[in-house]
């Protein structure tokens, strides 16, 4: 039936129908369908972790790591934009999206338990060699996999993923360094603010070119896994240890210099929270790397999401094979 319909399309078109042609058409459609996505949960030392997954196991492996105040939600749409040539594996980190929820008494939540989970969640999958692509809190996460095993990591793909001082925007001088100095109840009323609906609709919405292109999904899924109780001390916690990211930034910027993976940095430049210089900054430690900054925001997949899948792709085709 489908070769009946591409015949009278041909025929209406002045094309010829030669079985040629036909066989090129559906060809060239089978390379460009996506696979379908599908929905895990496992145990990783004795906890719950959730993961969406698509693209044949036997391809290079691009593992994506979210944000905050995300999931693996964030990459419901580039998963199917990469899975027709990629295997693509997202997890929810430990406290977000589907993933189990333990409270800070039960799950000590650190960017150094999380990167713990996640690396025993890959080895767990039999994935012994893969890229990232790194989102805010995908960045430390995603790095401490990285300088750990640098033999595993083929490229980083770093989309509004800090890893410089340069980056640190006015925000963290105005909500995160006086509760690092002094989590007092007056800063932490103030650090409390970024768990509410319209910081989470900020983080979503600022610094895009039309707030239009951003379902209300989005935000709105985050806001209420936010809203569950007890995920308040989730985020405190590690809002608290992120401020042990940056001393690690020195290691991380030698870890580019020497084992000189592939880098691609594709950055909304309107980020409140991480601004477009230290999307710059990466080029002192790996000056081969390619640099696109975007006209969007901190979540730039949802106004720019097919243009990054296209970055993606050909920047994957030239470097992982």
């Amino acid at each position: 039936m489908i070769r009946g319909w591409l015949q009278i399309a041909a025929i209406s078109l002045g094309l010829a129908a030669s079985p040629g042609f036909l066989n090129a058409q559906m060809r060239d459609s089978a390379i460009a369908e996506p696979s379908r996505v599908t929905y895990h949960t496992t145990q990783v030392d004795g906890l719950k972790i959730f993961y969406r997954e698509a693209g044949p196991k036997d391809a290079p492996t691009v593992v994506l790591l979210h944000g905050f105040p995300s999931s693996s939600h964030m990459f419901r749409e580039l998963i199917p934009r990469l899975s027709d040539k990629y295997h693509v594996v997202a997890p929810d980190y430990p406290g977000y999206g589907y993933s189990g929820a333990p409270s800070p008494e039960q799950y000590v939540y650190t960017f150094d338990h999380l990167a713990d989970t996640v690396d025993h969640f890959l080895t767990q999958q039999g994935i012994a060699t893969y890229s990232i692509y790194i989102q805010d809190y995908g960045s430390p996460v995603g790095f401490r996999l990285a300088t750990r095993h640098p033999e595993r990591v083929q490229a980083i793909i770093t989309q509004n993923g800090n890893a410089y001082d340069e980056g640190l925007s006015s925000f963290w001088a105005e909500y995160l360094y006086p509760y690092w100095k002094d989590p007092n109840p007056t800063n932490e009323a103030k650090v409390r603010q970024l768990l509410t609906l319209d910081a989470t609709k900020l983080q979503y919405l600022q610094g895009l070119r039309n707030p239009d292109h951003v379902s209300p999904d989005s935000f709105l899924f985050d806001q209420a896994m936010l809203d569950r109780p007890g995920n308040d001390k989730i985020q405190l916690a590690l809002f608290y240890d992120y401020r042990n990211n940056p001393p690690l930034y020195p290691a991380w910027h030698k870890y580019l210099r020497e084992k000189k993976p592939a880098v691609l940095i594709v950055w909304g430049k309107n980020d409140p929270v991480f601004a477009p210089a230290g999307a710059e900054a990466f080029l002192k430690d790996a000056p081969s790397a390619e640099l696109h900054l975007l006209d969007t925001g901190h979540f730039a997949l949802e106004e720019d999401g097919t243009e990054i899948a296209q970055l993606i792709r050909a920047f994957l085709a030239k470097n992982v094979h």
